[in-house]
């Protein structure tokens, strides 16, 4: 310790390479931490836990499924109709349809707002909830009534500090009564997620069309049942649609556990490539401490010398190089898992790029630290510790 103080600057610069390396290194894990936070909420958020999703296409992983599923007919009310009638083990079962519309409230006009057709067991998804006011009543679905609810930021957009409820709003030119509005839900980096308003399915096929492409969320009555209500759903709607044995699906099936596998799976190589490429720096680093050791060794010859003549060990001197070039390292760990912290935190609260923060990455940014400075000491103490103890008295 007295040696790495007496020469402040060369220290420094010796830590430097690790600094950068570390530093860079925890804040990638740090960012990337906090967007597989947000996008899972997001996807569970979305889809349900404990729910299975049926739309015309899945999850299309290659052009082949692509190609595939182009001639998929729509999903249709019949569909959903055909799942509640085969299936024992389903709890609740919703059909939802979006589209772009404008929402106008007297002169305030939103464009491109996510209108949803939902039908009545809807209110039995955790996906939407009431603020203030209520829900759209299953009553109100079937017999099409002209209400709606707001999401969160819908309302505030066009009401400001008013109370939306019991007003009446435009949605395409045609007349809606406000019955409730929607809690606030955390956006997706930076996205917002609730600029949305929610209407009887009937209400929406009227202004849309009368055959809009729908998705199909569906529950099981307890959660331990969801790949057995998956099946049935399956059969139920092979046939419905009268697919032979051998015919693939004509439709997609998945649940929030599907979407999250494929995400982490797409994501663990970007991260494992990202990391790696910052790895590099560390070696970069490596490479810089055992040349200073080296140089350590040059300048202390005659102290080793001295040393060895003295009885010191070969161990002794091994030990000697190796812990100076371990704590070079480690500090410059320590400071670099500070700077990347710092750089995570910092990038979260300017961009809506979230940022993680967990133990085990200081964990991570001293242990590699420490592994780099051994290895790479490891051949200026073996240096030293062989050095010949009356020739390495005899040098100026």
């Amino acid at each position: 310790m007295r040696a790495i103080w007496a020469n402040k600057l060369r220290s420094s610069l010796t830590t430097l390479g690790n600094v950068v390396a570390v530093g860079s290194i925890i804040a990638v894990v740090s960012l990337i931490q906090g967007v597989n936070a947000e996008v899972s909420g997001a996807i569970v958020s979305e889809f349900g836990s404990d729910s299975f999703v049926v739309d015309r296409e899945g999850l299309l992983m290659t052009e082949a499924d692509i190609e595939a599923a182009r001639n998929n007919p729509r999903i249709s009310l019949d569909d959903a109709d055909a799942i509640r009638r085969f299936s024992t083990s389903l709890g609740a079962i919703m059909a939802e349809a979006t589209r772009s519309g404008e929402v106008r409230y007297r002169d305030r006009l939103l464009e491109r707002v996510n209108i949803r057709g939902v039908t009545r067991d809807y209110i039995d998804f955790p996906l939407f909830t009431a603020d203030r006011g209520r829900l759209i009543s299953p009553t109100e679905v079937d017999s099409n009534r002209g209400v709606a609810v707001l999401g969160f930021d819908t309302a505030n957009r066009l009401f400001d500090t008013l109370d939306p409820v019991d007003r009446t709003i435009k949605i395409q030119g045609v007349n809606f009564r406000v019955v409730g509005a929607s809690e606030p839900t955390p956006s997706t980096l930076g996205q917002s997620q609730d600029e949305y308003v929610v209407i009887p399915m009937g209400r929406f096929r009227k202004l849309f069309g009368s055959r809009p492409s729908l998705t199909l969320m569906a529950r099981p009555q307890s959660p331990e049942q969801l790949d057995h209500a998956i099946n049935e759903a399956t059969v139920a709607l092979r046939i419905e649609r009268r697919l032979r044995p051998r015919e693939d699906n004509d439709f997609g099936v998945f649940t929030s556990g599907t979407v999250l596998g494929l995400y982490e799976q797409a994501t663990a190589g970007i991260f494992a490539v990202l990391v790696g490429i910052v790895g590099l720096s560390l070696v970069v680093g490596g490479i810089v401490i055992m040349n200073i050791m080296l140089m350590v060794v040059s300048e202390r010859t005659r102290e080793i010398g001295l040393r060895k003549a003295l009885g010191a060990r070969r161990r002794d001197l091994l030990w000697q190089i190796l812990a100076e070039s371990i704590i070079l390292s480690v500090l410059g760990g320590a400071i670099g898992t500070g700077l990347g912290f710092s750089v995570a935190i910092g990038l979260s609260s300017m961009t809506p790029v979230p940022a993680a923060v967990h133990p085990w990455s200081v964990l991570l940014g001293i242990t590699m630290t420490a592994a780099v400075g051994l290895f790479f000491g490891l051949y200026p103490a073996a240096r030293a510790a062989s050095l010949d103890p009356i020739s390495a008295l005899g040098r100026s």
